[in-house]
């Protein structure tokens, strides 16, 4: 059964597992609120005993439309927020120090970015120094100096054409030594090199609406998911990406969020406004379509493993929906600890913690 928060004090909208510390199942949670001060929601699940416990940060910036975590250091974490006005929309760098206690801390710098910034993304690897945001129309690669209360622009990318063009989302490749960049602008999505910020693929109607998100497969290079306001989820392959490998509907309005499982990469989660989330099992496109590769005791000294024998043809299939929820989920992501455990976030502010079917959890092992 799932393990529910009951709902914050004001919406929310910003999800992200803790990344950095790897043997705590952490998630943390940005509040929307014009009323009240913003904080944000540490959640700690105790697996073990089924418990949830938080801790709160103020975040008296304003209300945060987006939340990342550093890969390299649990203190710091990324915030985009609006202040008052939707047009003083600005990221910003947070750190804290030692445990939080509810209700009392709160961040003690903040490294503040450009304005109108939708997102940012951590390089996926490395030191956690360098990070993506998306502003307006502008593509900024950033340099977080650490004796510095400033990031330092590194370069810059500027979307071309005409009207007014905006991003949506982004996300860093693991892939490729950590040099592409995905965006989404609209119904395009594009790819960037981030050694020299040029574009190396376009994907122009990419969905008949709007794309909202995107994810990088983290296991099969050149693969990437997207979802948007067509109520479809896409797979491409950024070598040819004439057509999608795969598409899903299983949605009845706008999806907001796709996440590969970091583990298990046919694990694919969905949330969207339709109030649902939906686990998919797209075997046939993931780094392991034809199952483990199993021991043999009748192969020869030179042959160790392959494949199980009488492997049926993969089939893809929606493994689960839940309904847990009574308002649009905006975001949807897996346990950087636990692959098997995954949250989600909806606008009323109630975080639903879920485990994949534990029958799934053994096939794929076993």
């Amino acid at each position: 059964p799932p393990d529910d928060l009951p709902s914050l004090l004001a919406g929310a909208r910003a999800l992200t597992p803790q990344t950095a510390e790897t043997d705590a199942i952490r998630f943390l949670v940005g509040t929307q609120s014009l009323k009240y001060d913003n904080q944000i929601h540490i959640i700690d699940f105790d697996d073990e005993n089924n418990i949830i416990n938080k801790n709160v940060l103020l975040h008296q910036a304003g209300e945060i439309w987006h939340i990342s975590a550093s890969p390299a250091d649990k203190g710091v974490l990324a915030t985009c927020y609006n202040k008052g006005d939707f047009r003083s929309r600005r990221a910003a760098r947070a750190r804290w120090h030692g445990r939080p206690c509810s209700g009392t801390a709160s961040p003690a710098s903040l490294f503040t970015g450009p304005p109108l910034s939708c997102s940012v993304a951590w390089e996926p690897t490395g030191d956690g120094r360098r990070v993506i945001s998306l502003a307006d129309s502008h593509v900024l690669l950033w340099d977080l100096q650490e004796s510095s209360s400033q990031a330092v622009l590194a370069s810059s990318a500027s979307l071309e054409g005409k009207g007014q063009l905006k991003f949506t989302s982004g996300r860093w490749s693991p892939h490729h030594t950590c040099t592409q960049v995905a965006t989404a602008n609209d119904t395009t999505i594009r790819g960037w090199d981030t050694r020299s910020m040029s574009q190396t693929y376009c994907i122009e109607n990419a969905h008949g609406q709007l794309v909202r998100d995107l994810d990088f497969n983290p296991n099969k290079q050149y693969y990437l998911a997207s979802c948007g306001d067509d109520c479809k989820v896409k797979f491409w392959d950024t070598r040819n990406v004439t057509e999608p490998v795969k598409s899903l509907e299983e949605h009845s309005h706008w999806v907001w969020n796709v996440r590969y499982n970091h583990s298990h990469d046919q694990l694919v989660l969905t949330g969207s406004s339709d109030s649902r989330v939906i686990l998919s099992n797209m075997v046939s496109i993931s780094s392991e379509p034809f199952g483990h590769l199993v021991d043999d005791e009748d192969l020869s000294d030179q042959e160790e493993c392959r494949p199980e024998k009488s492997q049926e043809p993969p089939q893809d299939s929606v493994i689960a929906t839940y309904d847990e929820h009574e308002d649009s989920v905006y975001a949807v992501d897996w346990s950087s600890a636990d692959p098997w455990l995954f949250a989600s976030l909806s606008y009323d502010g109630r975080l639903v913690i879920n485990r994949v079917p534990r029958a799934l959890k053994y096939h794929i092992l076993l």
